[in-house]
């Protein structure tokens, strides 16, 4: 088990750290940086800066990528390098984090919000000495997958990443559908939430892909086809997540330069 320092304890840091414990990273391996009152599971230090003493094993960056500058001042390039730096800030490449920060491999993940439950997604991408070690850490979290060009990031975190938030969204808007169409809203709400869950569970579990499965829902003639006519119309349906994720990657591109001074 390594130790670990975590900098940052808020929703997606926190999600992680959460995981990890779960998952039996004893909490006294674990040291959250963080200068506000973060909830931290029992058994983890939080302090306002980084300790004196040992440098841990892994240190994750997990602040708003805003603060890069403010980050882990004792880490600073010249310092004495942690082994493995493993980044989440959205939009920061491995260069960028290489400049600022001493360590012996520098790794950059885009995990996503189910990792607090073990059902994430995890994008990585970064130095093949850290590569063993990171997937390790992220294992525990659900899926991980290596982005070889990283110039892909921005799209990944707009995917995997930003993907949640849309999910959501698509969630709301079939709650809101049957609200509309006579539907006690509470009860509409429950519905697409149960069906959203129970598709995207049979979704991972098969073979076939996705166009395939919503076929076999879809019987001729039926209303389930009908519904989908309205989506298939002109690639309405494609044509409006593309925009969707589109707008997500230009502001990571944007994030990224900014990181960049």
């Amino acid at each position: 088990m390594p130790t670990l320092w975590l900098v940052g304890a808020g929703n997606m840091g926190g999600a992680m750290l959460r995981c990890w414990i779960a998952s039996g990273l004893p909490a006294a391996k674990v040291t959250v940086i963080d200068p506000g009152s973060p909830s931290v599971p029992e058994g983890v230090a939080v302090m306002a800066q980084a300790p004196d003493g040992p440098l841990p094993e892994i240190v994750v960056l997990a602040v708003k990528p805003q603060l890069i500058d403010q980050a882990l001042p004792s880490l600073r390039k010249g310092a004495a390098p942690v082994p493995l730096l493993v980044s989440i800030l959205a939009g920061v490449e491995v260069s960028t984090l290489a400049e600022r920060f001493a360590a012996d491999a520098v790794v950059r993940a885009m995990p996503n919000l189910p990792v607090a439950i073990g059902k994430g997604v995890v994008a990585l991408h970064g130095d093949a000495g850290g590569r063993a070690a990171a997937e390790a850490l992220m294992a525990p979290l659900g899926l991980f997958e290596w982005i070889d060009d990283e110039a892909l990031f921005d799209v990944v975190t707009a995917l995997s990443g930003s993907g949640p938030g849309f999910t959501y969204r698509f969630i709301d808007a079939l709650a809101r559908g049957g609200a509309a169409l006579g539907l006690p809203a509470d009860q509409a709400l429950r519905l697409a939430r149960a069906t959203v869950e129970g598709s995207a569970i049979l979704a991972a579990g098969a073979s076939e892909s996705p166009v395939v499965l919503a076929d076999r829902v879809a019987s001729p003639g039926g209303s389930t086809r009908e519904g989908l006519n309205v989506l298939d119309a002109d690639d309405a349906l494609v044509t409006l997540v593309t925009r969707t994720l589109e707008a997500a990657t230009r502001r990571n591109a944007e994030m990224a330069a900014a990181a960049r001074g």
